[in-house]
């Protein structure tokens, strides 16, 4: 036709212009499976968060200490004490040594008793100062109580408290003692990965064991004695 003129995109500015409408299109496509991508991530991460706080048994009604011991006041006035699940569910099944004997007085921060297995050892505190009145002689025979029920079957002392008021003033209770177990786990989990782990493993993220990083059973108690040394300083020498 006279007056116009074909012309070829392809010969001009046609190719940029496909060029840029295919890398928009890639854009999309890769925001898409990206965003779809991090929200798999996400919802694993909040598994693998909700699946490590329910290993945990939190009894709402107790004081917990933050050196990972509990204690509990009866009607008769006597205290119960004992550790809590979080100490039972990584060290497994052990054995208390140097328990203290009827009649005898503690103070808070004393040595409660020492949990020993395979020839390692954890020092506890006392979370109460007092007299002790009794010990759970069920330990001696059946000490896996201790792993299987430790607020109930699985206490280790009853003491009359001293000095009850002052002393549990700070502990935690209800939904402080659980939001804190959670964050002990997290930390606990830093512990084996980080700089300590590094020390004794050539491939800390082993330690785990499980898929997603959950914390198995008696992880501790498997670990050398220089690792116990290290969580005793880290999470159990405890002053308040």
């Amino acid at each position: 036709m006279e007056g116009f003129s074909r012309v070829d995109i392809f010969d001009t500015k046609g190719i940029e212009y496909i060029f840029v409408i295919g890398y928009l299109i890639f854009l999309i496509i890769f925001w898409n499976v990206s965003n779809k991508h991090e929200g798999i991530i996400m919802r694993i991460k909040t598994a693998i968060g909700n699946l490590s706080a329910g290993i945990l048994k939190i009894p709402q009604g107790l004081f917990y200490n933050k050196n990972h011991t509990w204690t509990h006041l009866e009607k008769s006035g006597e205290a119960k004490v004992g550790l809590d699940d979080f100490l039972q569910h990584i060290t497994g099944e052990v054995k208390l040594t140097q328990l203290k004997s009827p009649g005898e007085m503690i103070n808070k921060g004393d040595v409660l008793t020492h949990i020993g297995k395979d020839g390692k050892q954890l020092s506890v505190f006392s979370p109460i100062s007092g007299k002790i009145i009794n010990t759970n002689s069920n330990l001696d025979e059946n000490p896996e109580i201790l792993n299987e029920d430790p607020y109930e079957k699985g206490w280790i002392y009853k003491i009359k408290p001293s000095n009850w008021k002052e002393e549990t003033n700070s502990y935690l209770l209800a939904e402080d003692a659980t939001n804190w177990s959670i964050k002990e786990l997290d930390r606990f989990k830093e512990f084996l990965t980080g700089d300590t782990m590094r020390k004794y493993s050539a491939e800390p993220s082993m330690v785990l064991l499980q898929d997603g990083g959950e914390i198995r059973d008696n992880l501790l108690g498997d670990l050398p004695n220089e690792v116990w040394e290290d969580f005793q300083k880290e999470f159990l020498n405890f002053s308040h």
